[in-house]
């Protein structure tokens, strides 16, 4: 069991690594997202440090009142974190919009956002998080 898990982590690893030689961004899911864990030196998490991403998902912002926010959280799911318990830390990236941009606030549309992620835990409004984003941009999602 151990040779298999450590050959899906090693699988990972590198596709992470093979995709981060391309010229735009890695586009990164989910399903990815969620296997990753930093505590390991030799984690796959570390083949996406500070790497550029495109992420898709759904807008959990801190401010509700707004039109247009510059930080948010972003989640695989509309609607997490407001009326039910929030996702797991490896399913929510804090995303602080880099040049003072604003984004148009929703919460029910799926978009995508572009930046550089750090693995690292962040404090939010609505618990831990295991990524933080510095967004280049953010864009409707279109499969």
């Amino acid at each position: 069991m151990k040779r298999l898990a450590s050959m899906v982590l090693l699988l990972v690893a590198s596709s992470l690594l093979l995709a981060a030689n391309g010229p735009g961004p890695i586009t990164v899911g989910w399903n990815t997202l969620k296997t990753l864990d930093d505590s390991h030196p030799n984690s796959p998490a570390n083949a996406l440090n500070n790497k550029l991403v495109a992420v898709p998902g759904f807008m959990v912002p801190f401010e509700d009142d707004a039109d247009q926010v510059t930080e948010f959280l972003l989640v695989p799911f509309a609607g997490a974190c407001i009326h039910v318990p929030p996702p797991p830390p490896n399913q929510m990236i804090y995303v602080k919009l880099d040049r003072n941009q604003k984004a148009r606030m929703t919460f029910t549309d799926p978009i995508m956002v572009t930046g550089h992620i750090h693995v690292m835990n962040v404090d939010s409004p609505y618990g831990n998080v295991s990524f933080s984003m510095d967004g280049d941009s953010v864009k409707p999602y279109e499969q």
